[in-house]
């Protein structure tokens, strides 16, 4: 080839051709490029196939053995459609290439035909598979981020230490473990050590304390059609999207006993394998994990497997406190002035030295989360913090007197809603479990409340 071939991190394709020297030809070229390549000389051997393990990319000659190609993907169930597709034919006619295009086809090429051109071709539908996961993940990023969320905010010796090591950590490709109180900004901390990381694909984030159990290793490893009640058709996991980049494991003390063994396989082997597939997929993906826990505490427990921890614990960033860091404390609060104001369409205010100083002394409990929290509380109250405060001290948080003064008649429900969501979190300390079991809902009700006001960590 005159330049050289697109690149396909950990991408598979499926020949389906019945002469057995162009399935080999073919085979042969691709294997260099592609991590898993299969072939079938039939519809129902790669069917057989498909329902084995998920295929990004399908070469079909057309006229097939019963059933033509063409045929075949039309019969597919729609859901699992996600597969790209080549056709090829040496009996071409336009009502075939019409069919064939409106059979979704990504693109036609006539046999006889030069490796080349086969390879342009693949090139072109990589290119586009790989933008189509880039847009969903980056509008994904869109909606749950904030202005100014990708910088560390902060000159005390504490953080220095922190960013120091990020840059330090972020170039290499190893696993790193982020720890830190619930609040902190792990998964920041994350966002720029894949920003700095050099690596080209996305960045994925996992929240594993909120996905039900049974359904974990599904979202990660990702399931061919029929593996469980429901799995109508294949589906990539969460791993195959962060491909070529990064997958962050945030509350990874949360996750399953069962699943810690998966993880552990994942990380030693480099590939994963879908839920009910046979077979093993390669993977470019740079894990990093965080906790709010004391993971060792939970190993003597043995909640957390002792190998996996020391698996994940190759390169640690702690995060402090932000009561270890009350330097940062001030300047934190004009950046949330700043950023708040602006999202909320208030105008910008300027706190009092009495403010200032009682924000200062304060131990937050939850951490930056708490402090932004109160910071959107007092500008859309239109109460300075110290005023907030003596009001808070005055009357007991739980009485109905206190939620009658607390919430004007003219704020709107939902802003009530999320007010007193935020109280009870900040009660717990940051503690989204415990704060679920006060409201009476589940962690994941209230994991969604946070996405949908752009409050995940």
């Amino acid at each position: 080839m005159t330049q050289e071939s697109f690149q396909a991190p950990a991408l598979s394709v499926l020949i389906v051709d019945d002469e057995p020297g162009m399935r080999s030809f073919l085979k042969k070229a691709l294997s260099k490029r592609f991590a898993l390549v299969e072939a079938a000389g039939s519809v129902e051997d790669a069917e057989r196939l498909r329902s084995r393990c998920h295929f990004d990319l399908l070469i079909v000659d057309i006229r097939l053995p019963g059933r033509d190609g063409i045929e075949w993907n039309e019969a597919l169930d729609p859901g699992s459609r996600r597969s790209d597709i080549i056709f090829m034919t040496g009996y071409a006619d336009m009502e075939t290439a019409i069919r064939a295009l409106r059979a979704g086809a990504a693109d036609f090429i006539l046999k006889p035909f030069h490796l080349e051109q086969m390879m342009q071709a693949v090139d072109r539908c990589l290119e586009r598979r790989l933008l189509r996961r880039e847009n969903l993940l980056l509008k994904r990023e869109v909606e749950q981020s904030h202005v100014g969320h990708n910088t560390l905010i902060g000159i005390s010796d504490a953080m220095a230490q922190v960013k120091d090591v990020i840059s330090r950590v972020a170039p290499t490709n190893s696993v790193v473990l982020i720890e830190g109180e619930s609040g902190t900004g792990k998964e920041l901390v994350a966002r720029m050590l894949h920003q700095k990381s050099g690596r080209s694909g996305p960045f994925v984030p996992v929240n594993c304390g909120a996905i039900a159990p049974e359904l974990l290793e599904s979202e990660l490893f990702g399931h061919v059609a029929g593996a469980f009640t429901g799995a109508r058709s294949a589906r990539e996991g969460l791993f195959s999207f962060a491909s070529g980049g990064t997958i962050f494991l945030d509350e990874i003390g949360e996750m399953p006993l069962q699943m810690q063994t998966a993880l552990l396989r994942v990380l030693e082997q480099r590939a994963i394998r879908p839920v009910g597939s046979e077979k093993e997929t390669p993977v470019d993906v740079r894990v990093i994990a965080a906790t709010n826990r004391e993971l060792m505490d939970e190993v003597n427990e043995n909640r957390f497997r002792r190998d996996l921890y020391y698996r994940l614990n190759v390169l640690n960033v702690r995060i402090p406190a932000l009561r270890e860091r009350q330097d940062d404390i001030v300047e934190l609060v004009h950046h949330f002035t700043r950023q708040l104001s602006s999202e909320l369409g208030l105008k910008e205010v300027s706190w009092s030295h009495e403010d200032l100083d009682l924000m200062t002394r304060h131990d937050w409990p939850g951490n930056i989360r708490e402090l932004r929290n109160l910071v959107e509380r007092c500008l859309l109250l239109g109460k300075p913090p110290a005023e907030y405060w003596r009001q808070q001290q005055n009357v007991p948080v739980a009485s109905a007197e206190a939620i009658e003064s607390g919430y004007p008649n003219e704020m709107p429900l939902k802003e009530v809603e999320r007010m007193h969501v935020m109280q009870v979190v900040e009660s717990q300390q940051g503690n989204k479990s415990a704060a679920a079991r006060v409201l009476g809902v589940s962690r994941k009700t209230l994991d969604r409340k946070f996405k949908e006001w752009g409050l995940q960590e």
